[in-house]
Formats: structure tokens, sequence, C-alpha cells
């Protein structure tokens, strides 16, 4: 920064005046040289104490920062322990033998993600076409699965899953109007079966999907699924 003029010519004076002599700065001119050279020395102390502030906040900023970055970091380490736990309990779900139903009929075993276990019943077998009413040896396949549930899956919830293919209801079939209300009719006549054949009411439960989740044909996508949900 340049030293003001004044102020320099207020110095010049004063050597001269000890060498013996300048009397061409007025004391008021002085004077106001010694001002303005304290007022920017008043100034820079200040832009220094801003300029300090301001990397103190940088420094804050800094370490939120770095602490930020750490927590994501942990965060994500935990992501991936609890997705390979997650993992390490399906593997071992798939790899537990499900016991209890190998003697019973018509009934396709299998798992779904998290451990549930999933018995699927065809609908021909269960019903007739447009009907929610059991046939016979749909009882006697239902009285199997009642039997497992009470003595095996006592402490699991149940979910009863009605479905249907994707073909509209014919005249004949109108009183359910849609796909849903059929599937949602069976869903409930084998769980009010389930029920009567001593399954806790408290465990069991039904849903209806109608034509959603269609399998590859037909026949296969009119079914009853019973769901036993993992504890």
């Amino acid at each position: 920064m340049n030293t003001p003029k004044l102020f320099l010519i207020a110095l010049g004076c004063m050597g001269m005046a000890v060498l013996g002599g300048c009397n061409t700065v007025s004391q008021r001119d002085y004077d106001a040289a010694i001002d303005e050279n304290t007022q920017l020395r008043e100034r820079i102390a200040g832009l220094q104490a801003s300029a300090q502030e301001s990397n103190d906040g940088n420094s804050a900023f800094q370490e939120q920062n770095d602490q930020l970055r750490s927590d994501n970091q942990r965060l994500q380490s935990d992501l991936s322990d609890a997705q390979a736990a997650a993992d390490a309990a399906q593997a071992a779900a798939a790899a537990r033998p499900i016991t209890g139903f190998e003697g019973i009929s018509d009934v396709q075993v299998g798992l779904r993600n998290g451990g549930a276990i999933v018995l699927r019943v065809p609908g021909d077998v269960l019903f007739n076409s447009g009907s929610e009413q059991l046939r016979k040896q749909a009882k006697a396949t239902l009285d199997g699965i009642a039997q497992v549930i009470q003595s095996t899956y006592s402490g699991n919830t149940v979910r009863v899953e009605g479905y249907t293919d994707t073909d509209k209801l014919v005249k004949t079939k109108k009183k359910w109007g849609t796909n849903e209300y059929l599937s949602a009719a069976r869903a409930l006549s084998v769980e009010t079966y389930l029920i009567s054949k001593g399954v806790d009411n408290n465990q069991v439960y039904s849903a209806a999907f109608g034509p959603s989740h269609a399998k590859g044909t037909k026949k296969e996508s009119r079914r009853v699924e019973i769901v036993i949900l993992s504890k």
C-alpha cells in the first residue's frame, strides 16, 4: 500500500526541520497526514481480523465436511454389513429343508425372499370353474396343510393369496364382477376351511390379487398360494 503523499511530505519536512528547516507544511496538514495514517493502520488491522475470521470459518467447514465424510463411510459400511447379513440369512433359509409337506398331494412347495414358505395349490384342484366352493378332493389337501401348520408353524403368520388368469369373466360368472372379487372369494374359502380345521383365526388372513402375477399358462395362473411368513 502506497504511503499517503501528505504523510511523506510531513516526514520529509520533519527531517528537514531537524537539519535546520522546512516551513512549507502547516501543522494542520501534518496532523491530517497523521490521522490518515492512523485510519489506514486501523483499516489494515480490520482487514487482517476479517481474513483471520474467514480462515477460522473455512477450517470449521473443513472439519464438518471431514466429519460428514467419515459418517457417510460408516453408514455405507453398516449398510454393507446389513446386506451381507440379510443375504446370509436368505441363503440359510434356502438351504434349510422344508419338512412336513412331502406327503401332501397337489401342493408345490417353494421359498420367497426372506425365507417365507409358499404352498401353491392349483385352482383346478381347489375349485370348479367360476366357483368359490371347495371341491371334495381339495379338502383332503387342505386337511394335510392345516395339520402341518398347527404342528410345525403354529407361531407363524399365514397369508392365503388368491389368483386368477387374465381372461375376463364370462356372463355365467358375472356375479363376481371382476377377477379380483373371484380371487378374494376363493382365498377366503381356503382361509375359512383352514380355521375350521384348527388353524388359529388370529394366525391366518387372506389377500386377493386377481390376474396380477400371472404365470406362464392360464392353468398355472389360476391358483391359491398359502404363504407361511417368517417369524
